[in-house]
């Protein structure tokens, strides 16, 4: 088993008034030669973005972008004529293959707080295709909910993306121990703790610090307080 630890205060920040932004690889206006990606993970921004502002609208190609809202909503409009609303307890998935051009605004009265994650396609100049699902009550049981899988692999509740990537997000008890085995043997798994504390595999993880693992069939998770986390499997190479 080998480990990269990513604690919560090593993350990049960008304060630009509208949105509070903290980027866990190399992003923006933030590099680090040692953040570049976690295998074929490429970016996970927490994204804090003010009433009534957001991103205007811009382009993405070639790259499968997850975005999932903790607090507030989000107004989604793009080039494939989709105009919708993702609020917490949803997430939202959108390859954006040969070129798609979209824009996100926090439309509520608090304060918008998501997550955005890119994963490199199995292949590119895909179709662009959106989809968005309510995991609100299944997240509920307690139990990790599978939100996003392979089309390959696509399991009955999740939504699909281009990639041999899992993702699962969970609510926790303290005292709850869980295993998590990897679909795939040359896959990682990146562990991010949005809430409370855990044990993963012997590493201590407090609120938004990360770990990522590889080279290794499963890991185990001990949770020491209520927690929220969130779990990428993604090929590494």
């Amino acid at each position: 088993m080998e480990k990269v630890l990513h604690p919560a205060y090593s993350r990049g920040t960008a304060n630009y008034g509208w949105l509070n932004a903290n980027y866990s690889f190399s992003f923006a206006n933030f590099f680090d030669p040692n953040k570049l990606q976690f295998g074929l993970l490429r970016v996970l921004n927490d994204d804090y973005v003010k009433s009534g502002m957001g991103f205007g609208t811009h382009p993405h190609e070639n790259m499968e972008i997850i975005s999932i809202p903790l607090s507030g909503e989000i107004r989604h409009k793009d080039s494939m004529d989709h105009t919708e609303v993702i609020t917490a307890g949803e997430v939202q998935v959108m390859s954006a293959g040969t070129g798609v051009e979209h824009s996100e605004f926090n439309t509520s009265q608090e304060e918008l707080n998501m997550l955005q994650i890119w994963i490199f396609p199995e292949k590119n100049g895909l179709e662009p295709r959106y989809d968005q699902k309510d995991f609100s009550e299944l997240l509920k049981t307690g139990e990790l909910i599978n939100i996003v899988s392979p089309k390959s692999d696509q399991s009955e509740n999740s939504l699909y993306i281009n990639q041999q990537a899992y993702m699962h997000l969970g609510d926790f008890q303290a005292g709850r121990k869980i295993d998590y085995n990897l679909k795939n043997e040359n896959n990682g798994v990146y562990v991010f703790l949005i809430e409370g504390e855990v044990d993963v595999s012997d590493t201590k993880l407090k609120k938004r610090d990360a770990v990522g693992i590889w080279n290794s069939s499963s890991i185990t998770l001990d949770f020491k307080n209520p927690s929220r986390v969130l779990l990428i499997e993604v090929p590494m190479n």
